[in-house]
């Protein structure tokens, strides 16, 4: 059975939202968001393709960076409505140079830094 883009739920604004996690760790590395034709180039090229809401445009992780992520498996939630993009990260995969994007934590109701900037 093909896998077809259009056979995901999409928001009013055509866009699903994408949860990139490491092959090897499961650590869950960040979320963006992904359109029908983002979805298409992801699986095409093997290098996850975002589209970029404030640009308009689209955007290959790690394409100015060099903090690649290459495609292992794209997987579907059962709704699809939700996708998880298992990837191997090369670098950070967090604009502020951390590995993950989720680096606060709400502990005990203050919010605190988990995790540092990579050197």
């Amino acid at each position: 059975m093909s896998f077809d883009p259009a056979t995901l739920t999409y928001t009013a604004d055509g866009l699903i939202p994408c949860i990139a996690q490491e092959e090897g760790t499961g650590e869950v590395l960040m979320m963006a968001w992904m359109n029908a034709e983002a979805v298409a180039r992801t699986l095409e090229t093997g290098r996850v393709t975002y589209w970029s809401r404030s640009r308009q445009s689209f955007w290959v992780k790690g394409e100015s960076s060099g903090h690649v992520q290459k495609l292992v498996e794209l997987r579907v939630d059962c709704d699809r409505d939700c996708l998880l993009a298992v990837v191997r990260q090369t670098g950070p995969a967090c604009h502020t140079n951390r590995r993950s994007c989720f680096y606060m934590a709400v502990q005990e109701g203050d919010e605190v830094e988990i995790m540092s900037p990579l050197v």
